[in-house]
């Protein structure tokens, strides 16, 4: 039922790709920024970074003329290359840590729009809207949507025999990391991925909830405008990264509180009793090691809270999750936070900073108490997902993080 298929990338010449693709904007300190955009000529960054060179106020609709500019600019100086036949791309990538593979093709707005693409997070009509216009302006999309599926022997199969090909591309950026993309353009091999995905089901957003959402709007505005609209135009696609379930890494996000309501240590504590057994674990190090079970750092002391069964109801899927669950006994019930996504009481910390980041930050005065997190699993969030529900803000910290510009998808 879902639907797959090729598409003409736009690409990097293979001498340049290392140095045109990067990280996403947002994954770059201003100094890292700056010196990426001083120094390399041919990233990905001066096309979204239009006016880096000449700092100046401009409303949103002039700086997404100049990235489609920009993006013209690089086409014409033969940065990128347009695939001539419609392909699926598979794309690996290594790290220190693990290693992840899976095809880049582009997905259907229609399966966004029927939950045949289930998604598990609230989007913000804003950020919506503010996207849909970027994408309609620049006209491409450069950094894939990040998908998931159930493992699937055939698929398996193809994406192994071609990483005992040459790839087309194979690179190492700064950040040791390793990349290879290999082309799929075989007839056979693109329908047979057709049809795996057809048979399945549903697959489901790991990452990327607001680009979806603005691809779908983006399909239904130009759908509006198009008297001869057949259903078949580029628009009405978006790219993705699509890898199995295996491959697919989830991390826990962990809160960070500055004061605890007016509550003296000792009250807190006692409220905490209510819902939790608390264990003192002294300054050593602490992290929680299995579902809702938490860590907890106040006052120079790590602290281990189990979770008393009898006083928390288990319902649903997410009244199963442990950032639900905080929210629920101890955020919202104990120190007043109601809305997770702009209350500025409440910061958030991904797992790769470790407990030694909640620490230094309680330390620091900066904040009062921190709660360390375990990660929830692909079979919690595919249940989410499957109930129609919606996950708090910042219950994931998904891994792959994907590259710009690797691949570019037009409309």
């Amino acid at each position: 039922m879902a639907i797959v298929k090729p598409f003409c990338a736009v690409r990097a010449t293979r001498d340049k790709v290392a140095l045109v693709s990067s990280r996403s904007y947002e994954a770059y300190s201003p100094a890292e920024l700056g010196a990426q955009l001083d120094f390399n000529p041919f990233s990905f960054l001066h096309i979204i970074s239009p006016s880096y060179r000449h700092q100046q106020e401009m409303s949103n609709d002039q700086r997404f003329q100049l990235i489609h500019d920009k993006y013209l600019e690089f086409k014409e100086l033969n940065h990128f290359s347009k695939d001539v036949s419609p392909a699926f791309y598979i794309y690996k990538k290594v790290t220190q840590n693990y290693s992840c593979c899976g095809i880049i093709a582009a997905t259907s707005a229609a399966d966004y729009a029927n939950n045949i693409i289930k998604k598990h997070e609230d989007t913000l009509h804003k950020r919506e809207v503010l996207f849909e216009k970027y994408l309609k302006t620049t006209g491409f999309n450069a950094e894939p949507v990040l998908l998931t599926f159930p493992d699937n022997t055939k698929i398996a199969s193809i994406i192994s025999k071609y990483q005992n090909q040459r790839a087309e591309y194979e690179f190492t950026t700064e950040n040791y990391k390793t990349h290879y993309l290999w082309k799929v353009d075989q007839l056979d091999e693109i329908l047979t991925i057709q049809h795996e995905f057809d048979s399945m089901n549903a697959i489901y957003i790991a990452d990327g909830h607001h680009r979806t959402a603005s691809s779908y709007l983006l399909a239904e505005d130009l759908k509006s405008e198009n008297p001869l609209h057949n259903g078949q135009e580029d628009y009405n696609f978006f790219m993705s990264y699509l890898i199995p379930e295996s491959d697919l890494q989830i991390h826990e996000f962990n809160r960070l509180i500055k004061d605890l309501n007016g509550l003296t240590k000792l009250q807190f504590l006692e409220k905490l009793e209510v819902w939790f057994r608390i264990q003192n674990r002294g300054s050593a190090l602490y992290k929680p090691s299995k579902k809702h079970h938490f860590s907890m750092y106040l006052d120079g002391d790590f602290y281990s809270l189990y979770l008393r069964k009898e006083t928390y109801e288990i319902d649903n899927p997410l009244s199963d999750l442990d950032p639900q669950l905080l929210f629920t006994t101890v955020l919202q019930s104990i120190l007043g936070i109601h809305d997770l996504r702009n209350d500025r009481r409440i910061d958030y910390a991904h797992s790769e900073k470790g407990a030694i980041h909640l620490k230094s930050s309680v330390d620091s005065g900066k904040y009062k108490v921190a709660f360390g997190l375990f990660p929830i699993t692909i079979v919690q969030l595919k249940a989410v997902a499957d109930a129609g529900l919606k996950m708090p803000p910042k219950s994931t910290y998904i891994l792959p993080k994907l590259r710009s510009g690797l691949t570019i998808y037009e409309f």
